[in-house]
């Protein structure tokens, strides 16, 4: 049984090792960057296949020069058993949603809306023309040109930043210069995307997309469904767009230090049956809730210790019709949380860092369906996606029988 030490009456979960079944294709997944479950309850996972390492695509040479494995599309689509139904090849990138039809919005370097059968781009969300860093916009050639069974250096490499070279002062100086060029062409109220995507969500009641931008630290943007126009949007404690800062300082933070009034960065997000917003700013190991028009009601603090890429990850909602808790996953620390929803109390958690089925190397996503079951996906080493059960579920109480089983 996956839960640790608990909260009488909170919830406990066993992990199901039968989830998904193997890829065909001599496939093997990179990182996980969204999952998603769509109305018939199955499962859509995007991966990022150039985390593979050229180890990773030993059968891609002609000859091969072993057995395995061959870099996959980017998007799964599994039905609940775990079979793969459909796949395709869309351009890797962060946060993911599917709304009733089927359609799957994926997070580029913007909102792509794209056809589930046939991987066709449908509609996009506008975004400014430009990048803070100076880097292209828009579709780049994909999948990019390579030698087969040629990767890269892995989803790890220069994440705490120990390979970068020494600043040099003039290019600092330079690059300061060019952000505050942009920031003044394109202030925190553009309404339109303007940095990465971290995170979408379809609500199909009021028929709104809602958008986590990682501009300025993050911005909470809300676009309608149909048209894909933007119509309102707010930064940390449901301030204004047009107040968020551009000083950076006002978006560091220190872990065990004062919370910053901007967001510090990789914004997630989600919003519940009865119509709250919970931002999760991971980077300041917080979740702020709000109303839909973003009018801020409280902050929850989670792990507030963790640093080297915080505590408070995807967010989700238990599977009750008053989704008591909030299910939170911790992309440093490597556990799932469950919060009370009202007071932000954690109540119990499950997971470590470990390379066995059940354990976690680089937390990143996480989804619940409508039978509570728990669908969670690793960055780093994990580069998994791996499925959890309530322990009094049918499947949870077979799947003790079999781990409680004499060899």
């Amino acid at each position: 049984v996956a839960s640790a030490a608990h909260t009488q009456g909170a919830p406990e979960y066993i992990f199901d090792p039968f989830w998904p079944k193997d890829l065909p294709n001599n496939w093997k997944n990179g990182g996980i960057m969204g999952i998603a479950i769509d109305a018939d309850e199955n499962i859509w996972v995007y991966n990022r296949p150039n985390d593979l390492t050229s180890i990773e695509l030993s059968a891609e040479p002609n000859p091969p020069i072993a057995e395995c494995c061959a870099r996959p599309p980017s998007m799964f689509h599994f039905d609940r058993n775990g079979n793969l139904i459909n796949s395709f090849d869309a351009p890797q990138g962060h946060g993911m949603d599917v709304d009733d039809e089927g359609y799957v919005y994926l997070g580029q370097d913007t909102v792509r809306k794209y056809d589930p059968n046939t991987g066709e781009i449908v509609a996009e969300i506008e975004r400014v023309p430009a990048r803070e860093n100076g880097a292209p916009v828009g579709l780049q050639p994909w999948p990019p040109e390579r030698a087969l069974g040629m990767g890269g250096r892995g989803p790890v490499f220069g994440f705490l930043g120990e390979f970068r070279a020494p600043p040099d002062p003039a290019a600092q100086a330079a690059a300061r210069e060019r952000v505050a060029n942009f920031r003044a062409t394109y202030p925190p109220e553009t309404p339109m995307i303007v940095g990465n995507l971290e995170e979408i969500r379809v609500v199909e009641a009021d028929n709104e997309i809602y958008v986590a931008d990682s501009y300025l630290g993050g911005r909470v943007l809300v676009f309608d469904l149909d048209t894909l126009e933007f119509k309102r949007g707010w930064g940390a404690y449901g301030k204004p767009l047009s107040e968020i800062s551009l000083d950076d300082a006002d978006h560091d933070y220190t872990p065990n230090g004062p919370m910053p009034p901007d967001f510090a960065g990789h914004l997630t997000l989600n919003v519940s049956n009865d119509g709250l917003v919970y931002a999760a700013d991971r980077n300041a190991n917080r979740i702020h809730v709000t109303t839909k028009d973003g009018q801020f009601l409280r902050e929850f603090v989670v792990a507030p210790g963790t640093g080297a890429g915080g505590s408070t990850g995807g967010v989700a909602f238990s599977h009750d019709p008053e989704q008591q808790y909030l299910i939170i996953s911790s992309l440093t620390n490597n556990r799932v949380w469950f919060l009370n929803r009202d007071d932000g109390t954690i109540v119990t958690e499950f997971g470590r860092m470990g390379d066995n089925g059940g354990q976690f190397f680089g937390l990143h996503m996480i989804a619940v369906d409508a039978s509570g079951y728990i669908y969670t996906g690793e960055v780093f080493s994990g580069q998994r996606v791996q499925r959890f059960v309530p322990v009094d579920s049918p499947r949870g109480q077979l799947l003790q029988q079999v781990a409680n089983m004499e060899e």
